[in-house]
């Protein structure tokens, strides 16, 4: 047992590694079944006989390969491990865990299930026709540590014969982001392609590439300046040539680099530790744009470079400083959008469209979620924030998109996508879970320009919604919160809205309308113990009570408050101030998003333990609001009681609860009293109880007390992988919802779209 307290920290550091790829079990990538296997019947068709029928509709149409199998999702990442990350040349056995890792990032950041192939095949041809034969079994190929020049002969020759997209990481993945990070480098320094010098070390696989990139995106073939350990590549040289430095080559008298950085604007460096000097970047121009990208030691460290040119700017290989080119950014989302559309090849055009797509996102305000991921760190587009971070979850729509659509229209694609929109849709919902079961909350929400006001205004969660809301809906977000703080925040979230000017701020130090508002509070309260000194001190001190007061003199439409404190603590003040003219809190309702499909749960917050009444009317509310969501309520009423088999207090509550609901003609199916294993087993229920009202599993599960509806919401959400929208404060018309403080920016988001649905929508 290896003893940590001795370990030195870079011991430590490699121990914690070995553990993370040794333990609980070897390796990080597994295999799992999509289709069941539990009985003969489901073995007859997933093996003999009814493969059959599947291998002989391919038979007829190799397309249909898609259709029958995993082929159009599955991408295999292929090495000889000849040039390995920092490792060199440690064959293919010693490669496994890079390439196994790369699978990883393939179904992590874009869903694209893959297979690590390691090949012990030194002889580039030969490497290639063993890559060629596998293309029965994948929709794609992906090159990966193959070293210079024999990773271009393997490509060539694989792209040449082959149907599907071949992409060599290495080279193109590590273009395409160094073209994007400098397409903004160039932005932030205000010059263009097509006038700057460009001085490049390292003419390997990855360094030609991106020479080739920047070409494409306007640079001249004049200005490119390329070193290499034996100086500059020029015209007559013969040591250490290759076709591909050859194309560079300069007809100069010049030879080293210390000679032909002078007056350069970018310096691209693939190449190794220490090779650009501080006194080379003080011969470069105003301004310059350094990339040393060598890992793990940069060709000089970023402190160095800002020392010698503060006003450089920089980007390296490595985490741990601003602007990492990482070709995560790229190699899944372009495979993405190519199995998309069952692309042929990756051509330039989708290349270049992968460039704008990451470039373009990076001068968007940034998401909340790349916020939570790199909490710290201030990501705001400039010097410091040239390309998005790896776990910027628009990467996939935005990316994706921009590929399948080259890809169309260079002609590469064998099944265009007919409608972009939706396909974008559809990425967004594959990486926000919320995004396709909100789609007609936020459609409805656009249909009227409500006011949203949000109590807990100095939050950086509701910064950061107030952002989306204002790009993303028709609507008005105020702000309770002071100003300055507001302002702040917002530069150090990278947020391009201001107070003042994008959304109206209530300051509860100081707003002209505070005795306003404490007369109307005051009005309220006068006959429920409040005296006006009290109401003063409220709406000094309660941001809620503030936003409740807002909604009930008609100043805004909504309030969302809730992002600290205790639900019935807010619950209180809300019902206080707005619970008039028939409106009260019926129940909390929270919608979780699961890997098989929406669950919504109630009551999670209101009554902890509800009479027969207050159980009916929430499941007659329930209804009303699940098929905002465009679907079909199927509730059922949750007990230990199974169908009358138990006289505990939740089972009578519940068959009581189930009396009055069956006293008037309901427009939704429900059932009960029920366990929740029979409320979602529909084969279970019909054995307990044949010829029930629910059609299949309930979709909507009503619990007799807080504690159990809690509970079961709080389990799904940390143990379930489910994502909460909600909770939904049913019966107050729209004009709260209390959320709980572990809720994102995106749940405030979406509670907002919520909120921004008029009444009418609510059925």
């Amino acid at each position: 047992m290896t003893d940590e307290s001795r370990m030195t920290p870079k011991e430590t550091q490699r121990q914690a590694a070995l553990d993370y790829h040794r333990l609980p079990r070897p390796g990080k990538l597994e295999i799992r079944a999509t289709k069941p296997l539990a009985n003969g019947r489901d073995l007859s068709r997933a093996y003999s006989p009814g493969v059959a029928e599947a291998c002989l509709e391919i038979k007829a149409d190799p397309a249909a390969a898609r259709d029958y199998t995993a082929r159009g999702n599955l991408v295999a990442v292929v090495s000889n491990g000849s040039a390995v990350l920092g490792l060199g040349d440690i064959g293919g056995l010693a490669s496994k865990p890079v390439m196994e890792g790369k699978a990883v990032l393939f179904k992590k950041f874009a869903n694209i299930d893959c297979f690590d192939i390691e090949v012990n095949e030194s002889d580039p041809v030969k490497l290639a026709e063993i890559v060629c034969a596998l293309e029965p079994t994948f929709g794609a190929i992906n090159l990966e540590d193959i070293k210079a020049p024999d990773c271009f002969i393997v490509e060539d020759i694989c792209r040449e014969r082959m149907n599907i997209p071949v992409f060599h990481d290495d080279q193109h993945g590590t273009a395409i982001v160094v073209g994007a990070a400098a397409v903004n480098a160039l932005h932030v320094a205000g010059k263009r392609f097509e006038d700057i010098k460009v001085v490049s070390t390292g003419g390997g696989a990855a360094g030609i590439a991106c020479l080739n990139m920047l070409l494409k995106l306007g640079l001249k073939r004049e200005n490119v300046w390329l070193c290499d350990l034996h100086g500059l590549v020029h015209e007559g040289r013969e040591e250490d040539m290759t076709p591909q430095k050859a194309a560079y080559a300069q007809a100069s008298d010049l030879r080293s680099l210390d000679q032909v950085i002078e007056g350069a604007d970018l310096f691209l460096g693939l190449s190794g530790p220490g090779v650009l000097t501080p006194d080379m970047v003080r011969k470069m121009s105003s301004k310059p744009i350094i990339f040393a990208l060598a890992n793990p030691t940069p060709e000089i460290l970023p402190d160095d470079a800002r020392a010698a040119a503060p006003d450089a700017i920089i980007a390296t290989g490595r985490s741990d400083y601003p602007n990492q080119v990482n070709n995560v950014l790229c190699f899944p989302f372009i495979f993405r959008g190519a199995l998309d559309v069952g692309a042929s090849e990756i051509n330039d055009e989708m290349k270049v469209a992968c460039v704008q797509g990451i470039a373009e996102l990076a001068r968007r305000t940034t998401s909340a979620e790349a916020a939570a991921a790199y909490r710290g760190e201030q990501l705001t587009f400039g010097p410091d924030y040239l390309i998005p971070k790896p776990f910027d979850p628009r990467l996939m729509g935005v990316v994706a998109s921009a590929v399948a659509g080259a890809a169309m229209e260079t002609g590469a694609a064998t099944r265009p996508i007919a409608d972009m929109g939706a396909y974008k849709i559809a990425l967004d919902g594959s990486v926000f879970k919320s995004a396709l079961i909100m789609r007609p909350i936020f459609d409805a929400a656009r249909s009227a320009a409500r006011r949203i006001v949000y109590a807990e205004g100095e939050d950086e969660r509701v910064l950061r919604a107030s952002q989306a809301v204002i790009e993303e809906t028709t609507e008005t977000p105020i702000l309770i919160g002071r100003p300055d703080v507001i302002e702040t925040r917002c530069e150090r979230a990278g947020l391009t809205i201001r107070p003042g000017r994008d959304f109206e701020v209530v300051n509860p130090e100081n707003d002209p309308r505070y005795r306003d508002y404490w007369g109307t509070y005051h009005e309220l309260m006068a006959r429920r113990g409040v005296t006006p000194d009290l109401a003063k001190a409220v709406m000094r001190t309660n941001t809620t009570a503030i936003g409740a007061v807002m909604v009930h003199r008609g100043e805004a439409d909504s309030l969302i408050c809730g992002t600290f404190g205790q639900f019935l603590w807010h619950l209180n003040y809300v019902t206080q101030v707005l619970g008039t003219g028939g409106l009260h809190p019926v129940g909390a309702l929270s919608l979780m998003i699961l890997e098989d499909g929406p669950l919504f749960i109630a009551d999670t917050q209101v009554h902890p333990d509800p009479t027969p009444e207050q159980v009916a009317e929430t499941v007659i509310a329930c209804a009303r609001h699940v098929r905002r969501f465009g679907m079909t309520p199927r509730i059922a009423l949750c007990s230990h009681s199974q169908f009358g088999n138990l006289d505990c207090v939740t089972g009578v509550r519940m068959r009581a609860a189930l009396e009055i609901l069956d006293s008037q003609p309901r427009d939704f199916a429900y059932e009960g009293e029920m366990t929740l294993d029979a409320a979602l087993d529909t084969e279970l229920r019909e054995r307990i109880f044949p010829g029930g009202r629910l059609d299949g599993p309930a979709n909507t599960l009503v619990f007799a007390n807080t504690d159990a509806a809690s509970g079961v919401r709080n389990i799904l959400k940390m143990k379930g992988g489910g994502l909460e929208v909600g909770p939904i404060l049913m019966g107050m018309g729209n004009r709260a919802h209390i959320v709980t403080p572990s809720i994102t920016a995106r749940g405030l988001l979406n509670m907002s779209a919520l909120a921004g649905t008029p009444v009418a929508h609510y059925g």
